[in-house]
């Protein structure tokens, strides 16, 4: 059988307002906070994880916690990041409440074969919410502030910005095993979008790749995103992910043990970083579900330095 990815597991961003993340992802997107952790390779950094009520692979938008600019927004680049809600009545809903909330946001439109709506969080951080038609597993978070009926289900599609096609193409058929889909427009007249799907595709398995030649390349900071991750279901296989990379001759971080699930990392040809991670074992690891989020979590290789860990890191509230 070929190995497949199976979709989206998380994306990781940018922000420099810890404390303003917090508040505009569960106050103004009703998401839960599922894990508040550290960066694990600059513990100075919080890492916080949103996710939905059961902290479910595939639903996980998390940011690293950084004293930096804004991005410098370009191509060679994770460009926006797709949240799927249930139909076009909740677009129509989401317009109005973010409206109310201050933000501004595009219409709905048709994008790639979503009814689909634009927006930004306060640092510039870009999304589009799309109707998924129901698809894919949804957890709702009975807590949220937003109705159930109109949660965000989760992640997807992802959208990447590269200046040329061909080489990233390979390696999303040859090495990842996609399969290409179809193609649109870019919404802001800016070159065509390319459809990739993993596994069964579906928006909770897409990747778009914008190809936009003329852009400058982007510089990573606050209101960018630092990589985007994908689904595998566990060690075993990723295990032979690790083994395909190497085949393929594309270096790689080799496998990372993040605790709460198991990583590989690597570049494709433009330089996005990517992320191959396991479902499991999941953020439920050390904290109840009841309870995710309320408490700052460590791994068990750095517990033995939580005093020293939190005399650093600042009040999210």
């Amino acid at each position: 059988m070929t190995l497949q990815l199976t979709g989206i597991h998380h994306l990781t961003a940018i922000t420099a307002d810890a404390p303003g993340n917090l508040r505009f992802y569960t106050r103004t997107l009703g998401l839960r906070l599922v894990k508040k952790t550290v960066n694990q390779d600059d513990t100075s950094a919080y890492h916080l994880f949103y996710a939905d009520g059961k902290a479910s692979p595939g639903s996980d938008l998390t940011f690293f916690d950084w004293p930096v600019g804004r991005e410098q927004r370009g191509t060679h680049s994770i460009a926006r990041t797709g949240l799927r809600v249930a139909d076009e009545a909740s677009l129509s809903w989401w317009r109005d409440h973010l409206k109310a909330e201050g933000v501004d946001t595009s219409e709905i439109s048709d994008v790639g074969g979503h009814k689909a709506i634009d927006f930004e969080d306060p640092e510039g951080q870009r999304f589009r919410l799309i109707d998924d038609g129901g698809r894919g597993g949804f957890n709702p978070w009975m807590a949220s502030v937003i109705p159930v009926e109109h949660q965000i289900r989760g992640l997807g599609p992802i959208t990447i910005s590269v200046p040329d096609l061909a080489s990233t193409e390979t390696v999303l058929i040859k090495v990842m095993n996609m399969h290409k889909v179809r193609d649109y427009a870019s919404p802001d007249g800016v070159g065509q979008v390319h459809v990739f799907a993993m596994g069964e595709g579906g928006p909770t398995a897409e990747l778009h790749v914008a190809v936009q030649p003329r852009l400058g390349a982007a510089m990573q900071g606050a209101g960018g995103v630092h990589h985007v991750a994908f689904r595998t279901p566990d060690v075993e296989q990723i295990h032979q992910w690790a083994a395909r990379l190497q085949e393929f001759r594309l270096p790689s971080s080799g496998e990372v043990e993040r605790y709460y699930f198991r990583s590989l990392y690597f570049r494709e040809p433009n330089g996005i970083l990517f992320e191959i991670a396991t479902d499991g074992p999941g953020f439920t690891v050390d904290e109840p579900l009841e309870s995710l989020g309320e408490r700052l979590s460590l791994p068990p290789f750095l517990e033995g330095k939580r005093a020293s860990i939190e005399a650093k890191l600042k009040p999210l509230t």
